[in-house]
């Protein structure tokens, strides 16, 4: 079995070490004390024995309307990940590797499943600019963004650490975030399992068809 149960405080007691900034060193200043860990690595999914709610959260999608995430997803499996559409490394490939996987599925269930990509870098992220980089992995894909501070909040309740993006000595600007991706249940709405940034396209292909039904992988 490619899973590991650990509990939600092993998780924040992790936080330091799942900051990642793409394309540089893990933050070691401490600022985010909330943050998912899944340091754990005996499998692809990190089973959490107390799962996480779906942010109470109203954002705005590619299309510049209003979009509520509990409501939008309420009963289907849905994948959630916080990231930024300049990050030269996790994030594409994050989501690349979903997306490659997803096209696996039986069309009936890749219809059913969710895949939620919130920005954590919106001042540069607009909705135009998310929704052309998402269309160029999946077009069904959906892309969120809005106000920095909300969405904040809402990765933390996922416990999920994210801090505003920096400009760095060079140039480049970074944004700091736990790379994590939590899987919530059609069955009960809850986030049961978490995925760190080393999983693969294999991973993701044996672990969705599991996903979609509400299962354990």
């Amino acid at each position: 079995m490619r899973t590991t149960r650990v509990t939600v405080a092993a998780l924040v007691a992790a936080a330091a070490l799942a900051l990642t900034a793409c394309g540089t060193e893990p933050a070691k200043d401490g600022k985010v004390t909330q943050i998912s860990g899944g340091q754990a690595k005996a499998g692809a999914a990190t089973v959490l024995d107390r799962p996480f709610e779906k942010p109470d959260v109203v954002l705005t999608d590619t299309t510049g309307k209003p979009w509520n995430l509990r409501e939008q997803t309420q009963g289907k499996p849905t994948l959630i990940y916080f990231g930024y559409t300049h990050c030269p490394d996790v994030c594409p490939l994050t989501m690349s590797n979903i997306a490659v996987a997803k096209k696996a599925l039986p069309k009936a269930d890749q219809d059913k499943l969710r895949v939620v990509f919130v920005t954590t870098d919106p001042e540069r992220d607009t909705p135009e600019s998310l929704g052309s980089w998402l269309k160029a992995l999946d077009p069904e894909f959906t892309g969120l963004t809005g106000d920095f501070a909300t969405i904040q909040a809402a990765a933390r309740t996922l416990g999920i650490g994210i801090e505003a993006a920096k400009t760095e000595a060079n140039g480049d600007v970074v944004s700091m975030h736990g790379a994590q991706v939590i899987a919530f249940s059609p069955k009960n709405d809850e986030g049961y399992l978490l995925y760190g940034e080393s999983t693969t396209v294999d991973d993701y292909t044996k672990d969705l068809p599991k996903i979609v039904k509400g299962e354990t992988p």
